[in-house]
């Protein structure tokens, strides 16, 4: 079946953008200053949606000067509870009145009873919040009038219920309703590490033709678990990881998120330079071997780097 026109839109759109940063009050002053030569920027949807003064009128001007995507925290897909349609319809406002290329959300939910978490929970994965997540998708995109993009979550606890690996959920799911995909490679590291997996398996299982874009972020490392903190710089095997996902992706638009301590912007350049770097292949990350690289993520020994496997989890 051919591709509808928004979905190709949207994942040309995506090829085009190159490298961005997360859109922060902070900065809001330095930007409009200095337009700072970054691609492109995400705005956080709830901080936004119900604004009418000035984070709103902000966002409408560097809108004016970069594109700027729209990421939500609180759409809640996996949850039980009805979907808001008034969240919906001022989600689909303010992602029309930015003209953002794409609105993406979380494999989650955030409460229940109307209540919200203010967190991103885990679902069991199987066949049936399979059925139950696409019908909601669904919806979701006939609201919005655009494919729905969504991200892996970092996790800290799998399952009984789950029979489905989160790579081939994801992937039926994307069959099933046509949305597309956010990669997170810091999630994919952190609940990798958390559970006990290797992530290279889990790249290697990953539907990457449907990521429109990725994420980059730093953790926190506690020895036995990882929490998921964006408040620090991207540690090396999350470069290596990205660096290695963004070839498989066909070279995705790729975003660095930064919510904890959030520093001067001229830190955040800084850590958008050693993204490029990466890129442009001054790191030594699957340089020798590309192509078995995409056959078998998982092939080649010298890509192992201590600390990708968690062996004692």
């Amino acid at each position: 079946m051919p591709e509808p026109a928004e979905t190709r839109e949207v994942l040309a759109a995506s090829r085009r953008l190159g490298l961005g940063v997360g859109l922060r009050s902070q900065h809001f002053d330095h930007i409009l200053a200095h337009r700072p030569a970054v691609g492109w920027f995400e705005a956080i949807s709830e901080n936004f949606m119900d604004s009418g003064g000035r984070p709103r009128a902000t966002l409408r001007r560097i809108a004016e000067d970069y594109p700027v995507v729209l990421h939500g925290v609180s759409m809640s897909i996996g949850s039980t509870d009805p979907l808001d349609r008034g969240y919906l319809a001022r989600l689909k406002s303010l992602a029309d009145e930015v003209e953002a290329p794409w609105v993406s959300d979380h494999l989650c939910w955030t409460g229940v009873q109307g209540i919200n978490s203010h967190d991103l929970l885990p679902l069991p994965l199987n066949a049936r919040s399979l059925r139950h997540v696409a019908a909601r998708v669904n919806q979701v995109q006939e609201t919005l009038e655009r494919p729905l993009v969504l991200e892996n979550p970092s996790t800290y606890a799998t399952f009984r219920d789950s029979d489905i690996s989160e790579p081939d959920f994801l992937r039926e799911l994307c069959a099933a309703t046509g949305c597309l995909l956010l990669l997170d490679v810091n999630n994919v590291y952190v609940s990798c590490f958390n559970a006990g997996h290797d992530p290279l398996l889990y790249l290697d299982a990953f539907p990457f033709e449907r990521v429109v874009q990725m994420h980059l972020a730093g953790h926190q490392n506690c020895g036995t678990h990882i929490v998921d903190t964006h408040d620090r710089p991207v540690c090396d095997e999350v470069w290596r990881l990205f660096a290695l996902a963004w070839g498989c992706s066909g070279g995705a638009a790729t975003l660095l998120e930064w919510d904890g301590d959030v520093p001067p912007f001229q830190r955040l350049e800084a850590e958008l330079a050693r993204a490029r770097v990466v890129l442009d292949g001054a790191l030594p990350v699957s340089a020798e071997q590309p192509d078995e690289m995409i056959e078998g993520l998982s092939t080649p020994i010298d890509f192992l780097v201590p600390g990708l496997m968690n062996e004692g989890a």
